[in-house]
This record gives structure tokens, sequence and C-alpha cells, in this order.
């Protein structure tokens, strides 16, 4: 699991999917760690336009750039179908932050070759590979 953090964290291109209506959300949290540590990162929520500043996307879709890591902050159910559009749009790289992962959206992964970390959280692993460097 190491490396796939270490490679995951090489990325540039970041999307974060869920809800960034209230700071204390984690969604939130890790869309302003991840733009702090200067990866370039697109918001996606259907019932926002904008998030610090930047366009939310309503769908992954609608992201007009290529995707590295899609960093999914949903629950389950929701998630089923957004790794869908992951799969569509030629993301291989998923990272289902603690409760968005299922059985089946890990299965989801696996199935259709991607990449998945599920069980442990970006930011607290993005702050362990920066004390390491």
């Amino acid at each position: 699991m190491e490396n796939l953090v270490k490679d995951f964290l090489k990325q540039k291109r970041f999307a974060v999917v869920g809800s960034f209506r209230n700071e204390a959300k984690f969604a939130y949290k890790i869309l302003v760690d991840l733009i702090k540590k200067g990866y370039e990162v697109f918001p996606v929520n259907p019932h926002m336009s904008e998030v610090e500043g930047r366009v939310c996307y309503k769908t992954i879709s609608d992201i007009p750039h290529n995707v590295d890591v899609a960093d999914i902050v949903t629950p389950p159910l929701v998630t089923e179908s957004i790794l869908k559009e992951c799969l569509l749009k030629g993301i291989k790289r998923v990272w289902l932050q603690p409760g968005a992962e299922s059985q089946t959206t890990i299965k989801f992964c696996y199935d259709n070759n991607m990449k998945v970390i599920h069980g442990i959280c970006v930011m607290l692993e993005s702050a362990k590979e920066k004390e390491n460097l």
C-alpha cells in the first residue's frame, strides 16, 4: 500500500468529489489541503458552482482536463456511480476516503483495472509523505 500511496501523491491533478457546503466537512478540508500542497484540484459537486474561488464541476465528466486521481468523499451508493464516470473519463487512480468505500466499490475498481486506495485518508498520508522528504 505504501508504494501505491507514493504513486498517487506524485500525481498532479486531483478531482475531489463530495460536499463542500460546510468547511468542517472532510471533502472541503481535503480540497483545501491538496491546494495548499500545490496540487491542481478540481472540486466536483452537482449542487455547487464554485468552491474556494474555483469552478465546481457538476460531474467528473465535466472537468475539461485529464485527471490523475479522483478522491471520493461520498456515501458508498453515490461512490458507485462516480466510479463509473471515472472509468469513462479514463481515471485509473481512485482514492476512496474512509466511509466512501464498500465491498462493491472496491471490487468495481479491481474489476476495471483501477488502482484504488481505501481505508486511509489522503490528508494523513500526504502529511506523512511530506515528513519523509
